[in-house]
Parts: C-alpha cells; sequence; structure tokens
C-alpha cells in the first residue's frame, strides 16, 4: 500500500491535486490507515497512470471520470474529438505565427521562427534535384498517404487556402488518373 506522499512524489503531483481527485471521485485511496490515512493498492497506482496519461494528452478531468467509468472503446470518441480540438490549435497558432511574421518582415525572426516558408520549401526541393513533376509528384503522394496532414503541411508554409486547395484537387486528380491507366494495363 502507498501513502498520498508516495503516490504524489511518484507521479510528480501535489498532495492536494491527489485529494482533489479524491474528493471528486476520480481516484480514491482502496484504503485506511488505522490513523485514518489514505492508502493506495497496485490496482489504484495502475489507475493513477491512466489519470496521468490523459491528462498529459490534454483530457478535462470531467472527460477523464467518463472514461475511467466505462469500456476501452468508449474512449475513442473523446481522444478523437481531443486530436480535432488539438488540430485546431496549432492551425490557430500557425496562423498567428505568420502575422507575426508578415507584421516583423524580418529575414531573421523566420530563420528562428520553427516555420519553412512555401519559397523555401521550393528552393530546398530544388536544390535536392528535383523539378516541377517530382514536386508533384511529393504532393501526390502526400496526399494519398496522408491528406489532413497534407494539408496541414501546406498550411504550415503559409500558403492561401486557394493555392492549397488546387494543389489537393490536382494531386487527387493525378492520383485518380494514374489509378486508372494502372487498371486499364492490367
Amino acid at each position: 500500500m502507498y501513502t498520498v506522499g508516495e503516490i504524489a512524489k511518484r507521479f510528480g503531483i501535489s498532495r492536494s491535486t491527489l485529494l482533489y481527485y479524491d474528493s471528486k471521485d476520480l481516484l480514491k485511496p482502496s484504503e485506511r490507515s488505522e490513523s485514518n490515512y489514505r492508502l493506495y493498492s497496485d490496482n489504484d497506482i495502475a489507475k493513477m497512470k491512466r489519470i496521468a496519461l490523459y491528462r498529459e494528452a490534454g483530457i478535462s478531468l470531467r472527460l477523464i471520470a467518463i472514461i475511467l467509468g466505462k469500456e476501452h472503446n468508449d474512449t475513442i470518441p473523446i481522444l478523437e474529438n481531443r486530436l480535432f480540438e488539438i488540430n485546431k490549435e496549432i492551425q490557430n497558432l500557425r496562423t498567428q505565427q505568420n502575422v507575426i511574421l508578415e507584421i516583423l518582415k524580418s529575414e531573421k525572426a523566420i530563420r528562428h521562427s520553427r516555420i519553412i516558408t512555401k519559397n523555401q520549401w521550393v528552393s530546398l526541393l530544388k536544390s535536392a534535384g528535383l523539378d516541377e513533376s517530382n514536386m508533384m509528384q511529393f504532393h501526390v503522394e502526400f496526399e494519398r498517404m496522408s491528406p489532413e496532414a497534407h494539408q496541414d503541411f501546406l498550411e504550415s508554409l503559409g500558403m492561401q487556402k486557394k493555392e492549397i486547395s488546387l494543389i489537393r484537387e490536382t494531386s487527387k486528380i493525378t492520383t485518380a488518373t494514374l489509378g486508372t491507366v494502372q487498371k486499364q494495363n492490367k
């Protein structure tokens, strides 16, 4: 059996956080000592590991309580929703980043940010020996393998929505055309 202090230290949380989890019926101690101190079992440790994992993923305590109260496959919609929220947060942050860089109009700021512009990306691909056809093939494969990540990548380059749509539609059409040609050649 483990004490509040041992659990708090093991998971890097405060004692008050653990007591709060108890008050919200999220993690109740399995037993009490003779002095009425909370004591936690190995099963409680396993439950706390799940709580810590979900907190690390940004899941609210309210939703963690729902997840812990249900079977494993009920977690999928909650996690998918959180993933959607994260994607929106990243998109909003990327937009803010591009706005700031546009305001600054500073090469130094661009070099010290974690973004690459469309012009830098195209220049990099060309210096690696890719021509327009190879670059289009890159987009075709990216769109085929992971359409949402392709969208995210194009947005990260600071491209306008119309240009992104054009690249993605061209990629889809090229993929469909290649698929039709391959079927005819069989």
